[in-house]
């Protein structure tokens, strides 16, 4: 299966590809393990043992999730390892458009659990209600919850909790800030759980619910 990429399509064609069905149980991965690995994949060509050591997934889901890539020509492979195509380097050059800057942060007044990741998206303030949506999607994937914080009208504001978190909890607006560097209208969301991937994971389909193809 080879997909066409379309404009701002980076999420229809992941979701196309981790959820394709294939003979036998299903997959023990999601559409947050296949974009983590074309994250590691775009770094420098990588082996498949390697890449199952850092998603936290077995071999075979490994194998499986590799063959899915190249399927689509996302990924090539060697003996070097596993390398992206053109058609996945525009993918993931797209995917860096909307999400910015991501990092493992410290505790502060609104982190949720012992490890906490902070995912900075792009524009996309104007998509956020109460924010429960994108703490349900964080559970879904094993974290402990997810809070979303928007940089409006040069404050941070969080639905609901805060609409000045700097004067609210000034050390945890000083720490996003600082991390992620917002500009209007983006926003952050903060994955918690009790290992950093587990964190991340959680901080990906929180904001993975922030983006469509229509921007």
């Amino acid at each position: 299966m080879i997909v066409k990429l379309m404009p701002h399509g980076f999420k229809q064609i992941l979701e196309k590809v981790a959820g394709e069905k294939a003979p036998g149980p299903s997959p023990t991965f999601s559409v947050f393990h296949m974009l983590r690995a074309i994250e590691l994949i775009a770094k420098k060509a990588i082996g498949r043992s390697k890449l199952a050591e850092e998603l936290a997934v077995g071999e075979g889901a490994m194998r499986t999730m590799i063959n899915r890539l190249k399927d689509a020509g996302l990924i090539t492979t060697s003996k070097l390892g596993c390398s992206l195509t053109s058609k996945g380097l525009k993918l993931w050059n797209e995917y860096k458009t909307v999400f910015g800057r991501k990092v493992g942060i410290g505790k502060s007044e609104l982190t949720l659990a012992d490890y906490n990741f902070a995912i900075l998206v792009k524009n996309r303030g104007h998509k956020v209600k109460s924010g429960m949506e994108q703490r349900d999607a964080a559970i879904m994937v094993g974290a402990k919850g997810a809070t979303t914080i928007m940089f409006r009208a040069e404050r941070l504001i969080i639905p609901s909790v805060s609409d000045n978190i700097a004067k609210d909890f000034p050390k945890a607006a000083n720490q996003m800030v600082r991390l992620l560097q917002p500009e209007e209208n983006d926003v952050m969301v903060v994955g918690g759980a009790d290992s950093l991937i587990k964190a991340e994971y959680g901080a990906l389909a929180a904001a993975w619910t922030l983006v469509n193809d229509c921007g």
